[in-house]
């Protein structure tokens, strides 16, 4: 513990040391580079009490979020500019080692000052995460998209050909605080006109107590011709705070569950049920979370109970590293798996069609959007909601809507 806290303490003295060099390269005006300096170790102060007063019975709360949110607008700016001088330091070592040894020039000093243009560029580079992060928390965060989605199945039963489907997942309501910006995205759920809505997982961060301002806006949205279901996320155990004792933890979750249907979902609990058009039907499989390094309480088998390798089956799985780690390996080939979880770690860099990246896909082969192997496919929802990080950069908020057809995709 003290070993960290020295490593932290040190790196946040770095961070400093080099943003003052950087302030005191393109500020000439003493008082005004007093000031900031004085701004900077008030924003730490404040960062630093925040931090230490996060209770772990309470878990996050909006205080937090924008702890963190302040956290990563101030100091990722600070962790560029301390790499562009950094990379100065290096080179005026290399410039200063040559010209002693080499005995060039006697009279320079052994470090050459500080060059402006150095401290522009990493004020150009700086400016990006910090205008970024600044629209993630201000407007990223509810600029909501919709993304539809076609497959193609050889198998699909015929009367589901063009049979829609809307996807939420990740509402994670305990971060919300604009309700406008939350029927808004409502609307846009019911504006999709879809015969079945799917949520897969994760309704609240941890209590919830948290849904309870926003049931009346989420039984908004309206019935869906062949119904509502959904499955439990990780968030959804309450496993991330501590609880005074069991029974608090249970009772919660308990709650959780039916929050669910207090919105008029049906919560599929490690089962299946069928969907009928006519004279055909396709198997709806919902599992409890199951996640590499997360909880796994879903189980695939109970879930799916008598269905066959025939059967055209979609499953609703809360985390994409079930599909990567067992479904896609599955002898029963499960057609479609729906996921969320990851929020495309909610900071990235997107241009729909043509390129995605975020950090988050270092940790998650499948992370955002539709992924196949050997006609098995899994769609990984971005997320409703936000959590941690009070915003979106780059990764938007997703409604997906997707159409299953019948045939061989000719992408």
């Amino acid at each position: 513990m003290i070993f960290r806290l020295v490593f932290i303490s040190l790196i946040l003295f770095i961070l400093e040391l080099y943003t003052y060099q950087f302030l005191k390269t393109l500020i000439k005006s003493k008082p005004l580079l007093v000031s900031l300096q004085v701004l900077s170790v008030l924003i730490l102060i404040y960062i630093v009490y925040a931090l230490t007063q996060f209770d772990r019975s309470v878990g996050q709360t909006q205080q937090t979020m924008f702890t963190m949110g302040l956290l990563l607008v101030i100091y990722v700016p600070k962790l560029l500019i301390t790499f562009v001088l950094l990379g100065e330091d290096v080179y005026r070592l290399f410039v200063g080692t040559v010209n002693f040894f080499g005995n060039y020039d006697k009279d320079a000093a052994f470090f050459d000052s500080r060059r402006k243009f150095v401290s522009q560029i990493g004020l150009g580079l700086a400016a990006v995460p910090f205008l970024s992060l600044i629209y993630g928390v201000t407007i990223g965060k509810y600029n909501y998209k919709v993304i539809k989605q076609r497959i193609f199945f050889p198998d699909l039963p015929d009367a589901f050909d063009g049979f829609t489907i809307t996807q939420i997942s990740d509402v994670h309501s305990g971060s919300f605080d604009n309700p406008e910006k939350i029927q808004y995205a409502i609307d846009l759920v019911n504006e999709q006109n879809s015969d079945i809505i799917l949520f897969t997982g994760d309704i609240v961060n941890t209590h919830a107590k948290e849904m309870l301002p926003w049931i009346e806006t989420f039984n908004k949205i309206k019935s869906h011709p062949f119904g509502k279901f959904a499955v439990l996320g990780n968030h959804d155990y309450g496993e991330y705070v501590t609880w005074p004792n069991e029974a608090a933890k249970e009772a919660n979750f308990q709650a959780i569950k039916k929050l669910y249907g207090d919105i008029d979902f049906k919560l599929l609990l490690n089962e299946h049920t069928f969907i009928k058009k006519g004279t055909d039907q396709l198997a709806l499989i919902g599992v409890e979370n199951w996640g590499h390094n997360f909880k796994q309480a879903g189980d695939l088998k109970k879930a799916s109970g008598s269905l066959t390798k025939q059967d055209f089956k979609i499953l609703m799985s809360h985390d994409p590293s079930h599909w990567d780690k067992v479904v896609q390996h599955d002898d029963k080939h499960y057609h479609l798996t729906l996921s969320g979880h990851t929020h495309g770690m909610q900071f990235g860099i997107e241009i729909p069609g043509y390129f995605k990246w975020s950090l988050v896909q270092y940790v998650y082969a499948q992370w955002a959007g539709l992924y196949e192997n050997l006609g098995r496919y899994v769609y990984v929802n971005r997320g409703f909601g936000f959590h941690a990080y009070p915003g979106r950069v780059g990764i938007m908020p997703e409604i997906t809507v997707i159409e299953l057809k019948k045939g061989v995709s000719i992408a």
